[in-house]
């Protein structure tokens, strides 16, 4: 059983980066929050490991995605099998 996961590798196969490369580039940039363990740091580099239970904050479309690591995955698979590795955990406003 895998521990941890890159988190540019986690970000592609969770279909939320087209490449890996473009994961890479977004957590560089300082666009990716980790919280491990009730600690939120900005990730700076795409090798920075997240674990089962860390929550990602990061920019996706016009807002916001806040998600829960439930799995890291053996490859990149299609849209339904990258949603089985996460859980939405943003909290929503009506509006």
């Amino acid at each position: 059983m895998t521990e941890a996961c890159r988190v540019d590798v986690w970000l592609w196969r969770a279909r939320f980066a087209k490449t890996r490369s473009a994961a890479a580039a977004m957590v560089e940039a300082g666009r990716v929050r980790l919280t491990h363990r009730g600690m939120q740091t900005r990730l700076d580099k795409p090798s920075r490991s997240v674990h089962v239970g860390d929550v990602l904050l990061f920019p996706a479309g016009v807002g916001l995605m806040e998600v829960e690591v439930l799995a890291f995955g053996d490859r990149r698979g299609p849209a339904q099998e990258a949603r089985g590795l996460w859980r939405d955990v943003a909290p929503r406003h009506a509006g």
